[in-house]
Protein backbone atom coordinates (compact mmCIF):
# COMPACT_ATOMS: atom_id res chain seq x y z
CA UNK A 1 0.00 0.00 0.00
CA UNK A 2 0.80 3.58 -0.65
CA UNK A 3 0.45 7.21 1.17
CA UNK A 4 1.73 10.54 0.98
CA UNK A 5 1.05 13.64 0.19
CA UNK A 6 0.67 15.96 -3.58
CA UNK A 7 0.51 19.37 -3.48
CA UNK A 8 -1.32 20.98 -6.33
CA UNK A 9 0.66 24.24 -7.28
CA UNK A 10 -0.19 26.71 -10.54
CA UNK A 11 -1.10 29.95 -11.56
CA UNK A 12 -4.74 31.36 -10.46
CA UNK A 13 -7.56 29.86 -12.69
CA UNK A 14 -5.89 26.91 -14.24
CA UNK A 15 -8.52 24.25 -12.63
CA UNK A 16 -6.32 23.01 -9.41
CA UNK A 17 -9.96 23.35 -7.46
CA UNK A 18 -12.05 21.64 -10.44
CA UNK A 19 -9.68 19.05 -10.96
CA UNK A 20 -9.62 18.22 -7.16
CA UNK A 21 -13.32 17.88 -7.15
CA UNK A 22 -13.07 15.91 -10.46
CA UNK A 23 -10.75 13.23 -8.36
CA UNK A 24 -12.71 12.90 -5.30
CA UNK A 25 -16.20 12.56 -7.47
CA UNK A 26 -17.77 15.01 -5.04
CA UNK A 27 -17.26 19.09 -4.32
CA UNK A 28 -15.07 20.03 -1.72
CA UNK A 29 -13.25 23.15 -2.75
CA UNK A 30 -15.44 26.00 -4.36
CA UNK A 31 -14.15 26.46 -7.93
CA UNK A 32 -15.21 29.52 -9.99
CA UNK A 33 -13.37 31.35 -13.05
CA UNK A 34 -12.18 34.51 -10.89
CA UNK A 35 -9.03 34.88 -9.14
CA UNK A 36 -8.43 33.98 -5.44
CA UNK A 37 -11.23 31.56 -5.46
CA UNK A 38 -8.98 29.55 -3.54
CA UNK A 39 -7.19 31.69 -0.37
CA UNK A 40 -6.23 28.62 1.63
CA UNK A 41 -4.29 25.28 1.70
CA UNK A 42 -7.64 22.49 1.52
CA UNK A 43 -6.87 19.22 1.64
CA UNK A 44 -8.77 15.94 -0.07
CA UNK A 45 -8.10 12.51 0.41
CA UNK A 46 -8.64 10.19 -2.43
CA UNK A 47 -8.62 6.53 -0.68
CA UNK A 48 -8.32 3.11 -2.87
CA UNK A 49 -7.26 0.01 -2.82
CA UNK A 50 -3.57 1.06 -3.58
CA UNK A 51 -3.30 3.44 -0.99
CA UNK A 52 -4.50 6.46 0.06
CA UNK A 53 -3.45 10.69 -1.71
CA UNK A 54 -4.00 13.24 0.28
CA UNK A 55 -4.13 16.34 -2.27
CA UNK A 56 -3.30 20.06 -0.86
CA UNK A 57 -5.40 22.19 -2.97
CA UNK A 58 -3.43 25.79 -2.74
CA UNK A 59 -4.23 29.41 -3.93
CA UNK A 60 -3.14 30.56 -7.34
CA UNK A 61 0.43 31.86 -7.26
CA UNK A 62 0.29 35.39 -8.32
CA UNK A 63 2.32 38.75 -7.51
CA UNK A 64 0.81 39.99 -4.19
CA UNK A 65 -0.49 43.35 -3.63
CA UNK A 66 -1.14 43.77 -0.15
CA UNK A 67 -1.01 41.28 2.58
CA UNK A 68 -4.01 38.64 1.65
CA UNK A 69 -1.40 38.32 -0.98
CA UNK A 70 1.15 37.78 0.54
CA UNK A 71 -0.57 35.20 2.98
CA UNK A 72 -2.21 33.39 -0.44
CA UNK A 73 1.54 32.93 -1.39
CA UNK A 74 2.82 31.92 1.69
CA UNK A 75 0.06 28.85 1.83
CA UNK A 76 1.88 27.90 -1.94
CA UNK A 77 5.07 28.59 -0.75
CA UNK A 78 4.63 26.25 2.84
CA UNK A 79 2.94 23.49 0.92
CA UNK A 80 5.51 22.75 -1.56
CA UNK A 81 8.27 20.77 1.03
CA UNK A 82 5.72 18.91 2.62
CA UNK A 83 4.70 17.41 -0.60
CA UNK A 84 5.81 13.64 -1.36
CA UNK A 85 4.84 14.83 -5.00
CA UNK A 86 4.07 17.84 -6.35
CA UNK A 87 1.63 18.26 -9.03
CA UNK A 88 2.23 21.47 -11.06
CA UNK A 89 -0.89 21.89 -13.45
CA UNK A 90 -0.98 24.06 -16.07
CA UNK A 91 -3.29 25.87 -18.53
CA UNK A 92 -2.33 23.77 -21.78
CA UNK A 93 -3.87 25.60 -23.71
CA UNK A 94 -1.31 27.82 -24.01
CA UNK A 95 2.50 27.78 -23.86
CA UNK A 96 4.44 28.34 -20.61
CA UNK A 97 4.47 32.26 -19.44
CA UNK A 98 5.67 34.62 -16.99
CA UNK A 99 3.55 33.30 -14.29
CA UNK A 100 4.55 29.46 -14.80
CA UNK A 101 8.23 30.86 -15.37
CA UNK A 102 8.22 31.97 -11.90
CA UNK A 103 6.73 29.02 -10.44
CA UNK A 104 9.42 26.77 -11.94
CA UNK A 105 12.28 29.02 -11.17
CA UNK A 106 11.04 30.01 -7.23
CA UNK A 107 9.11 27.37 -5.90
CA UNK A 108 10.10 24.26 -7.92
CA UNK A 109 13.49 24.18 -7.65
CA UNK A 110 13.66 20.87 -5.34
CA UNK A 111 14.33 17.30 -4.94
CA UNK A 112 10.79 16.21 -4.61
CA UNK A 113 9.09 14.81 -7.52
CA UNK A 114 7.45 16.79 -9.34
CA UNK A 115 4.88 15.83 -12.26
CA UNK A 116 3.48 18.32 -14.77
CA UNK A 117 -0.47 18.03 -15.40
CA UNK A 118 -1.67 19.81 -18.80
CA UNK A 119 -5.25 20.62 -18.51
CA UNK A 120 -7.56 22.63 -21.07
CA UNK A 121 -5.78 20.66 -24.12
CA UNK A 122 -8.99 19.42 -24.98
CA UNK A 123 -9.57 23.25 -26.07
CA UNK A 124 -7.06 23.12 -28.64
CA UNK A 125 -7.96 21.46 -31.91
CA UNK A 126 -4.36 20.85 -33.76
CA UNK A 127 -2.06 18.35 -32.28
CA UNK A 128 0.98 20.30 -33.56
CA UNK A 129 0.02 23.46 -31.28
CA UNK A 130 -0.17 21.62 -28.33
CA UNK A 131 3.15 19.72 -29.12
CA UNK A 132 4.71 23.22 -29.59
CA UNK A 133 3.08 24.09 -25.79
CA UNK A 134 4.27 21.36 -24.32
CA UNK A 135 7.72 21.73 -25.83
CA UNK A 136 7.62 25.66 -23.84
CA UNK A 137 6.60 23.59 -20.38
CA UNK A 138 9.46 21.16 -20.62
CA UNK A 139 11.90 23.75 -20.89
CA UNK A 140 10.97 25.20 -17.47
CA UNK A 141 12.88 22.49 -15.99
CA UNK A 142 16.73 20.92 -16.81
CA UNK A 143 15.73 17.47 -15.87
CA UNK A 144 12.95 15.73 -17.03
CA UNK A 145 9.46 16.16 -15.88
CA UNK A 146 6.84 13.85 -16.76
CA UNK A 147 3.93 15.75 -18.65
CA UNK A 148 0.26 14.23 -18.78
CA UNK A 149 -2.43 16.07 -20.60
CA UNK A 150 -5.42 16.25 -18.96
CA UNK A 151 -9.19 17.75 -18.57
CA UNK A 152 -10.49 18.56 -15.02
CA UNK A 153 -13.45 19.40 -16.58
CA UNK A 154 -14.51 16.29 -18.55
CA UNK A 155 -12.17 13.68 -15.99
CA UNK A 156 -9.65 12.68 -19.22
CA UNK A 157 -6.85 11.10 -18.48
CA UNK A 158 -7.25 11.41 -14.86
CA UNK A 159 -7.48 7.64 -14.31
CA UNK A 160 -3.81 8.00 -15.68
CA UNK A 161 -2.77 10.92 -13.68
CA UNK A 162 -3.54 8.55 -10.22
CA UNK A 163 -1.64 5.95 -11.77
CA UNK A 164 1.72 8.00 -12.30
CA UNK A 165 1.14 9.70 -8.68
CA UNK A 166 0.83 6.74 -7.13
CA UNK A 167 3.92 5.05 -8.76
CA UNK A 168 5.97 8.09 -6.93
CA UNK A 169 4.44 7.93 -3.42
CA UNK A 170 6.40 5.87 -0.87
CA UNK A 171 5.18 2.70 0.55
CA UNK A 172 3.12 3.54 3.82
CA UNK A 173 -0.63 2.82 5.51
CA UNK A 174 -3.59 5.29 5.33
CA UNK A 175 -3.00 8.66 7.19
CA UNK A 176 -6.81 8.92 7.27
CA UNK A 177 -9.85 6.65 7.60
CA UNK A 178 -11.04 5.70 4.41
CA UNK A 179 -14.19 7.55 4.58
CA UNK A 180 -12.61 10.90 4.94
CA UNK A 181 -12.67 13.40 2.04
CA UNK A 182 -11.48 16.42 3.78
CA UNK A 183 -11.03 17.94 7.41
CA UNK A 184 -12.47 20.94 6.65
CA UNK A 185 -15.24 21.67 9.14
CA UNK A 186 -19.00 23.04 8.09
CA UNK A 187 -17.73 26.18 9.61
CA UNK A 188 -15.08 26.12 6.81
CA UNK A 189 -18.04 24.87 4.32
CA UNK A 190 -20.60 27.64 4.55
CA UNK A 191 -17.99 30.41 4.94
CA UNK A 192 -16.38 29.51 1.32
CA UNK A 193 -19.57 28.52 -0.27
CA UNK A 194 -21.32 31.69 0.33
CA UNK A 195 -18.30 33.41 -0.52
CA UNK A 196 -18.27 31.68 -3.75
CA UNK A 197 -22.22 32.41 -4.24
CA UNK A 198 -21.10 36.16 -4.00
CA UNK A 199 -18.61 35.33 -6.85
CA UNK A 200 -20.78 34.08 -8.83
CA UNK A 201 -23.07 36.93 -8.39
CA UNK A 202 -20.90 39.43 -8.43
CA UNK A 203 -18.24 41.24 -10.95
CA UNK A 204 -15.48 44.01 -10.84
CA UNK A 205 -13.55 44.30 -7.31
CA UNK A 206 -16.33 42.76 -5.17
CA UNK A 207 -15.44 39.17 -5.23
CA UNK A 208 -11.75 40.05 -4.15
CA UNK A 209 -12.96 42.40 -0.81
CA UNK A 210 -15.56 39.74 -0.07
CA UNK A 211 -14.68 37.85 3.29
CA UNK A 212 -17.32 35.52 5.21
CA UNK A 213 -17.09 34.76 8.48
CA UNK A 214 -19.82 32.68 10.62
CA UNK A 215 -20.74 33.46 14.07
CA UNK A 216 -22.61 30.91 15.10
CA UNK A 217 -23.38 27.48 14.32
CA UNK A 218 -25.91 25.88 15.95
CA UNK A 219 -26.59 22.03 14.53
CA UNK A 220 -30.06 20.32 15.43
CA UNK A 221 -31.50 17.18 14.91
CA UNK A 222 -33.65 18.45 12.14
CA UNK A 223 -32.29 21.63 11.08
CA UNK A 224 -28.85 23.55 11.27
CA UNK A 225 -29.39 27.13 12.60
CA UNK A 226 -26.14 29.29 10.24
CA UNK A 227 -25.41 32.95 10.96
CA UNK A 228 -22.37 34.51 9.22
CA UNK A 229 -21.09 38.23 8.46
CA UNK A 230 -20.28 38.96 4.80
CA UNK A 231 -17.43 41.60 5.30
CA UNK A 232 -16.63 44.15 2.57
CA UNK A 233 -14.25 47.05 2.24
CA UNK A 234 -16.39 50.45 1.39
CA UNK A 235 -20.07 51.23 2.42
CA UNK A 236 -20.63 51.46 -1.63
CA UNK A 237 -19.42 47.51 -1.72
CA UNK A 238 -22.18 46.94 1.16
CA UNK A 239 -24.73 48.65 -0.96
CA UNK A 240 -23.91 46.15 -4.01
CA UNK A 241 -23.68 43.17 -1.92
CA UNK A 242 -27.16 44.02 -0.03
CA UNK A 243 -28.49 44.75 -3.87
CA UNK A 244 -32.05 46.96 -4.54
CA UNK A 245 -34.57 45.77 -1.47
CA UNK A 246 -32.56 43.09 -0.68
CA UNK A 247 -32.60 41.03 -3.57
CA UNK A 248 -28.67 40.07 -3.80
CA UNK A 249 -28.24 39.30 -0.34
CA UNK A 250 -31.02 37.20 -0.57
CA UNK A 251 -30.18 35.39 -3.90
CA UNK A 252 -26.55 34.76 -2.47
CA UNK A 253 -28.29 33.44 0.86
CA UNK A 254 -31.15 31.20 -1.05
CA UNK A 255 -28.24 29.66 -3.16
CA UNK A 256 -26.01 28.96 -0.85
CA UNK A 257 -28.62 27.50 1.76
CA UNK A 258 -29.52 25.45 -1.11
CA UNK A 259 -25.71 23.75 -1.47
CA UNK A 260 -25.82 23.87 2.56
CA UNK A 261 -28.98 21.41 2.49
CA UNK A 262 -27.45 18.76 0.24
CA UNK A 263 -24.24 18.36 2.03
CA UNK A 264 -25.62 18.34 4.80
CA UNK A 265 -28.82 16.49 4.04
CA UNK A 266 -31.13 18.23 6.23
CA UNK A 267 -33.03 21.75 6.63
CA UNK A 268 -30.69 24.85 7.16
CA UNK A 269 -31.98 28.30 8.38
CA UNK A 270 -28.88 30.77 6.77
CA UNK A 271 -28.69 34.02 8.14
CA UNK A 272 -26.40 36.51 6.04
CA UNK A 273 -25.63 40.57 7.27
CA UNK A 274 -23.08 42.50 5.46
CA UNK A 275 -20.76 44.79 7.69
CA UNK A 276 -17.75 47.47 6.20
CA UNK A 277 -14.27 46.49 7.55
CA UNK A 278 -12.23 49.01 5.79
CA UNK A 279 -8.88 47.92 3.76
CA UNK A 280 -9.29 44.36 5.74
CA UNK A 281 -6.92 43.01 3.47
CA UNK A 282 -3.90 44.60 4.34
CA UNK A 283 -4.64 44.90 8.54
CA UNK A 284 -2.85 41.38 9.74
CA UNK A 285 -5.00 41.52 12.90
CA UNK A 286 -8.06 41.07 10.65
CA UNK A 287 -6.39 38.90 8.32
CA UNK A 288 -5.98 36.58 11.38
CA UNK A 289 -9.54 36.46 13.16
CA UNK A 290 -10.92 35.79 9.07
CA UNK A 291 -8.89 32.87 9.01
CA UNK A 292 -5.58 34.53 6.42
CA UNK A 293 -2.78 34.28 8.97
CA UNK A 294 -0.78 31.55 10.47
CA UNK A 295 -1.29 31.36 14.40
CA UNK A 296 1.92 32.08 16.09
Amino acid sequence: MKSGFVTIIGRPNVGKSTLLNKILGQKIVIATDKAQTTRKRIKGIYTTKEGQIVFVDTPGVHKPLNKLGEFLLDEAKVAVPDADVILFLVDGSEPAGKGDKWIAQNLLQTNIPIIIAMNKTDKIGKKEKIEANILTYKTLFEKNIPIIKISAKTGKNINDLIKNIFRLLPKGEALYPEDIVTEETMRDVTEEIVREKILLNTSEEIPHCVAVKVTKYSEQEDIDKIYATIYCEQKSQKGILIGKGGNLLKKIGTEARLELEKITDKKVFLGLEVKVEKDWRKKDNILKNFGYKEEN
